[in-house]
């Protein structure tokens, strides 16, 4: 009768994570030298925030797919943010400043679970703070609360001009069930046009004779923040539009419900919401 396999042995499995902890360091290194030599590339053809949200939010789509195994993907999916986001800290330092109005703590760990502890990290109490501090800045980001803030205003209306910077993405970019990070976040800073994430197009929109019935026809439609505007006799609403709707039919269900736009600007745009199930983590 064949003798079953022995065990390997608990010093060399140690000897094997050691040679992979060295190997994974020496990734890292190599991945250094070759953000240093697209720095100077960077700077000679690209302008405001070094953030490219097109990009990493196809980089953390990818991740999530390849995942398997025993490690959970809260734990993958930090570190992977931590290595982009510092190689990206160092190709252009920039500054978070972050609205902290929906909650210190809720905003902090969405912050540092993003963008680590080298990124300087900037409150703000309002989000009308974090917009105009990123409108001075050459490549700072702005985190906002993507859902209604008791007192905020209507602090996208400060986007509308076209010198002004715009939402470029929405946190987090993997979105599921008891994420660690799960407070929604827009992304507030200019970046070149081809690297924004499109897929969905945001929108400040004005109406009046807002009321329960436009909100809930609204609400079919797409997801939005509302205000109270009085100089509409109506609402500022922040719109984001994806699935193929568009502002005709957002115009044409406000009018059958009873409200009516009087006004749209395209205040950004971001990539399309990506949930997963709850047993991928």
């Amino acid at each position: 009768m064949a003798k079953p396999p022995e065990a390997p042995a608990l010093g060399d499995l140690r000897k094997e994570i050691d040679r992979i902890d060295e190997s994974m360091h020496q990734l890292l290194m190599a991945r250094g030298e070759i953000i240093d030599r697209l720095i100077a590339v960077k700077r000679s053809q690209e302008t405001g925030s070094a953030f490219r949200p097109v990009r990493e939010a196809e980089m953390m789509r990818r991740l999530v797919k390849r995942h398997k195994g025993i490690l959970p993907l809260d734990t993958v999916e930090s570190i992977w943010r931590v290595i982009i986001s510092t190689f990206t800290y160092v190709q252009a330092p920039f500054s978070v400043h972050a609205d902290l109005s929906a909650g210190d703590a809720l905003m902090r760990d969405s912050t540092r679970f993003h963008f680590g502890f080298t990124v300087p990290f900037i409150p703000h109490m309002g989000a009308a703070g974090v917009v105009a501090a990123v409108s001075t800045s050459k490549g700072d980001l702005g985190l906002v609360p993507a859902i209604p803030v008791a007192g905020a205003g209507a602090w996208w209306s400060a986007l509308e001009f076209d010198s002004a910077p715009k939402i470029i993405a929405r946190l987090p970019f993997v979105e599921r069930a008891d994420h660690p990070a799960a407070l929604p976040v827009f992304v507030v800073s200019r970046v070149a046009a081809d690297a924004m994430a499109t897929e969905a197009s945001v929108w400040s929109v004005r109406v009046s004779g807002w009321g329960a019935g436009p909100a809930e026809a609204l609400s079919t439609l797409a997801d939005f923040i509302a205000v109270p505007d009085r100089a509409f006799d109506g609402a500022a609403l922040l719109v984001t539009l994806s699935n193929g709707v568009n502002l005709e039919q957002i115009s044409a269900a406000m009018v059958k419900a009873g409200a009516t736009v009087r006004s749209a600007a395209l205040v950004g745009s971001h990539a399309t919401r990506y949930t997963v199930a709850a047993d991928k983590n």
